[in-house]
């Protein structure tokens, strides 16, 4: 959802660099991989960690979602190019989604809202698995949702993170990398945008899968 369906990424960057200067420690693209794409408690322990346990991850926790809900209530966030045609043309060949994401569920609710949530047969947001992203928890709670196998799903990601969840559930991957980049490899197409991405091109991603 985050920086592939909406342009969310920079409203959480700003959330978490406004949570770090509250405890002294600037937020640079070093800290990337420890925030793009991980869920609120993921990012929170690392900011409690590089701000030397200033505060508790409970505390850095709640700041963060906080200030993320804040953002996205006020910010309105734009559609990523091509995820309106992507979305119509997926509805239009009866291809059931699934909604996966490392943000909790009052921020996949209130960007559902704006992005039509009749859209998706199953969300999963984070909470509702016993681990999250990386971990394949969330990817094989909706593949099991949606009644498949996840070998026979296309995951559409944006970060690292997201990435190996799903290949980890065993899904073939379209990265759409946003601020951090995620390298091409066997079973994973990666992209630029989502603009002239369409049904054809999902299935091609890997065609001898069941």
């Amino acid at each position: 959802m985050d920086g592939t369906l909406v342009d969310t990424e920079p409203l959480w960057w700003r959330a978490a660099e406004a949570a770090a200067r509250s405890l002294g420690h600037v937020l640079t693209g070093a800290d990337g991989p420890a925030v793009v794409g991980r869920s609120t408690a993921d990012a929170a322990a690392h900011l409690h960690t590089v701000s030397g346990g200033a505060r508790t991850v409970e505390e850095i926790s709640g700041a963060l979602l906080a200030g993320f809900h804040e953002r996205v209530a006020r910010g309105c966030p734009r559609l990523m190019p091509g995820a309106p045609a992507l979305l119509d043309a997926l509805a239009g060949a009866g291809i059931p989604l699934g909604l996966v994401s490392a943000s909790p569920r009052p921020i996949v609710d209130l960007v559902l809202a704006g992005l039509g949530p009749h859209r998706f047969a199953v969300t999963v947001a984070d909470g509702e698995t016993p681990r999250t992203k990386p971990h394949p928890d969330p990817y094989l709670a909706a593949a099991r949702a949606l009644g498949v196998d996840p070998r026979s799903c296309v995951a559409v990601e944006d970060s690292p993170t997201g990435t190996a969840s799903a290949e980890a559930a065993g899904c073939a991957v379209l990265v759409v990398p946003s601020t951090v980049p995620v390298p091409a490899a066997a079973g994973r197409l990666v992209v630029a945008r989502l603009t002239g991405v369409d049904p054809p091109l999902l299935r091609s991603i890997s065609p001898a899968r069941p």
